[in-house]
């Protein structure tokens, strides 16, 4: 039997600005470093538990080849870590937006990120259910 696919579809990323906008006028947050996961639970019609946006800021990477290649470790490591999150959204029926926004002040290693993007999921799936 082949093992379903981990992919990262369109439909799981948070693209839409007014539920982003929304995410920060009345979202709530939860910090595992270097992480910081601002969290809403909101009706999605995309056949995922949950969309996801992946931030890192500016004022500690100046230069977008930095923040592209966090961004990409911290979507990568997402991708193979989202079980952690949508076992338990699905098991509810709960769905939510998040973005994951990195607050570190130096670039990780990959194996540290998804060290991190795991347990901040835990912290976010306990939170979820709280």
């Amino acid at each position: 039997m082949p093992e379903k696919k981990q992919g990262f579809t369109k439909n799981e990323r948070l693209c839409s600005l007014k539920l982003i906008e929304g995410l920060f006028n009345d979202g709530k947050v939860v910090f595992s470093y270097p992480f910081r996961i601002i969290w809403k639970q909101s009706t999605l019609e995309t056949g995922f538990p949950s969309q996801v946006a992946i931030t890192v800021p500016k004022r500690n990477f100046k230069k977008a080849v930095h923040r592209n290649l966090l961004k990409r470790r911290i979507r990568e490591a997402f991708r193979k870590q989202k079980g952690i999150l949508y076992a338990p959204l699905n098991e509810k029926g709960i769905t939510i937006i998040f973005m994951i926004q990195y607050t570190g002040k130096e670039i990780s290693d990959y194996n540290a990120i998804e060290e991190a993007v795991a347990a901040a999921l835990q912290k976010l799936t306990a939170a979820v259910h709280a």
